[in-house]
């Protein structure tokens, strides 16, 4: 039989890529040409054909059937790969996968009877691009070390022994695929980083920035950029053409900790009675200019990372802790929302204004808590003379406007955020759920006012703009919705198949106090669409807004920045045809890039939090504690303890005659008539805590066994 023959045969039987059909036929420079030769033929004969660089017979029709996907899960047996327009997913069967990993480019075959009704089902045809750089765990496996990656731990990879860069059992790890074999656990591996131990949450944490790609150090092209930001101070040259607003008694609130602080406050009485907002924010977009390396730099992070003590900034420290940030007693370049309110809360009238400003003092919420209470120090009261006299009408306007969001049916969610308490050395000592005071609410409101003014200001304009978009929740989210309901035995009917904001804020009120709370805030926040950001006005469901944007963060999200740097355009004069031309694009590809980076920021951030509560919850093994039923498998319960760590339970650890599952709230010993209902609580001792993968254990205390 000839190679062209040969080549023709193989392509029948399966799909090839040229590495394929060179790794079969070839071997050497002659070989390879050879097989490059017999292809060439067989295409010019219309004998194959080629799609996405995997060539089929053409009489087959598989070309055309065939799609490009991504993968993105795997299992031991199985992978799932999504459509190249993030459609759907298709699930792929373990012989099917051809050691495609997570991230690999692939083309894929949907079969025409999936095994399951409703699903779709297929095998990968060819892997087009591989992502061969992969985070995990080094493990000493049947006496090898062995690598296993963080996206699919059920799968083990031989460790190449001469590229095993001092790798030691339980370490963690970046690895590169230098070798690929038929399936996953063929494939070869050697060691390209070192992060430390993998029971040390804040090792885990810097292997999840690797793995997404996310840097603690700026490029050298852009840390020379920002060096001429270093000590940089505000001249009177710069504040030419700008609204003085120094000699307004403008101030900070922020957590004791922050260094980057993007906005300040000011509120004046009106002659009427009403009030003048005052949101002052820093002018980034007068530093970080189009065309720049920061700018570029700031546009492929899109958001600053918070985690644990940590934070990996949008922006050079220079910039966002520096001249940019509104340090107390410092002159500083801001954008300022004017908004007038009347006596009842109500926003009259807003103006944009280019502003100087400089901050009397940086506010801590705990401080302003105190002040707000009546029980601040005379210490407290001293640092704060120059703002004392704002603080009552603030508080006054505060009230009008949680009064104004609680009638339009805003959903108030409690965020379930907890603060991580480290030891010198970066350990987690202690977990604590976050408690929120009147100062925190009252900024919230404000900044949450100065960006619906942005937004209505940008569609009034009919400007390219950056918004904040929240779409209603979808109908498999809502069935979702109406099973936990139901299953919480909750009156759900709602006047239309969607319900309104307001009727999801009386079913919120209506369980307040009871052990369905947080539940039902958890089981409804879950329900909820994502909000992100788009180039179309679509307004804010949970908000119950039809103008939003994020105006008030330019030092660590890249939306605002965006946003001032159009509205500065547009009040410098620039008429609206130019602005369409100049930003259109602009305004589309900062909506993606940032909703995409955003998504990436928000998992790091959880799934760091998760190891450094496992990584507490180690110190505690063996001892017991009260918990909340917070979810209810096959499998077994969740239980969340007070201070927000979550573990699981197993079935076998509650009873050994077997379980029952009752809607999604009920595990039932048939035998005995125990139940363990969502929202119980029940005794828990802690067993096991794995920091790498941020999983905690939990076992029925021991007086509470059957």
């Amino acid at each position: 039989m000839s190679l062209r023959d040969k080549v023709e045969h193989a392509i029948q039987n399966q799909p090839c890529t040229v590495k394929d059909l060179k790794a079969r036929f070839g071997g050497d420079r002659g070989a390879d040409r050879k097989v490059m030769e017999a292809l060439d033929s067989l295409v010019h004969d219309a004998v194959i054909c080629q799609r996405s660089g995997v060539f089929f017979t053409v009489r087959s029709g598989r070309a055309e059937k065939a799609l490009l996907c991504k993968v993105v899960k795997l299992g031991k047996n199985f992978a799932f790969v999504m459509l190249e327009d993030e459609t759907s997913d298709i699930f792929i069967p373990g012989r099917f996968t051809r050691g495609a990993m997570p991230g690999d480019e692939v083309l894929v075959e949907k079969f025409e009877h999936p095994r399951v009704e409703g699903s779709d089902e297929g095998a990968i045809l060819a892997v087009l691009t591989e992502k061969n750089d992969l985070v995990g765990t080094v493990r000493r496996i049947e006496g090898r070390l062995k690598f296993v990656p963080d996206d699919c731990p059920a799968i083990s990879m031989q460790l190449m022994r001469d590229c095993e860069g001092g790798a030691k059992d339980g370490d963690k790890v970046a690895v590169e695929i230098l070798m690929r074999g038929n399936r996953q656990e063929d494939h070869r591996v050697g060691v390209a980083m070192r992060f430390g131990s993998s029971d040390e949450a804040k090792r885990c944490a810097k292997a999840l920035l690797y793995a997404r790609d996310i840097h603690t150090r700026f490029p050298d092209k852009v840390r020379e950029e920002a060096k001429k930001f270093e000590d940089m101070t505000v001249s009177e040259k710069d504040c030419e053409g700008r609204m003085d607003l120094r000699a307004l008694p403008i101030f900070t609130i922020d957590s004791a900790e922050t260094k980057d602080i993007d906005d300040a406050i000011s509120l004046t009485r009106t002659p009427e009675g009403g009030f003048e907002l005052g949101v002052h924010i820093a002018d980034v977009s007068n530093y970080v200019k189009p065309g720049s390396e920061l700018n570029e730099e700031a546009f492929n992070r899109a958001t600053s990372v918070y985690y644990a003590d940590q934070v990996v900034p949008m922006l050079p420290k220079s910039l966002s802790n520096g001249i940019c940030s509104l340090n107390e007693k410092e002159l500083r370049l801001a954008f300022s929302c004017l908004m007038r309110l009347d006596k009842d809360g109500n926003l009259t009238d807003y103006r944009f204004v280019k502003s100087v400003i400089c901050s009397r003092v940086k506010g801590v919420y705990s401080e302003i808590n105190a002040l707000l209470a009546g029980t601040a120090d005379a210490e407290i009261q001293a640092k704060y003379a120059e703002v004392l006299d704002q603080l009552p009408a603030m508080k006054e306007l505060y009230g009008h406007r949680a009064r104004l969001r609680t009638e339009r049916g805003c959903i108030d969610f409690e965020s379930g955020e907890v603060k991580l308490i480290l030891d010198e050395d970066g350990h987690c000592i202690d977990v604590k759920k976050r408690t929120s005071g009147e100062s925190e609410a009252m900024i919230e409101e404000f900044m949450l006012l100065a960006n619906q003014c942005a937004a209505h200001f940008a569609r009034v304009k009919q400007i390219p703009f950056v918004y904040r978009v929240h779409e209603e929740p979808n109908g498999e989210k809502l069935e979702r919705l109406h099973a936990l309901l139901q299953a919480c035995g909750i009156n759900d009917h709602f006047a239309k198949d969607v319900p309104t904001p307001k009727e999801l804020s009386g079913i919120l009120e209506g369980v307040r106090g009871t052990s369905f709370e947080e539940i039902i805030n958890t089981g409804m926040l879950r329900c909820m669409s994502k909000a992100c950001y788009e180039e179309k006005p679509k307004g804010h469901y949970g908000l119950v807004l039809k103008d939003y944007a994020h105006f008030t963060s330019p030092i660590r999200r890249y939306p605002d920045l965006a946003i001032h740097r159009i509205m500065t355009d547009l009040l410098s004069g620039t008429d609206k045809e130019t602005m369409a031309i100049r930003y259109t694009d602009f305004a589309a590809q900062a909506a993606k890039q940032s909703s995409e980076r955003e998504v990436i920021a928000v998992q790091i951030e959880r799934k760091a939090e998760d190891c450094y509560k496992a990584e507490y919850a180690r110190r505690h093994l063996g001892e017991c504690y009260e918990g909340i039923i917070s979810g209810v498998t096959q499998r077994g319960l969740f239980v969340e303890l007070e201070n927000g760590v979550e573990g699981f339970v197993p079935a076998s650890s509650l009873t050994a005659t077997g379980t029952t599952l009752t809607e999604g709230i009920r595990l039932s010993d048939p035998v005995s008539g125990k139940n363990w209902n969502l929202g119980d609580s029940m005794m828990i001792t802690i067993v096991r805590a794995d920091v790498n993968l941020g999983k905690v254990d939990f076992e029925v205390a021991p007086e509470n066994k059957q």
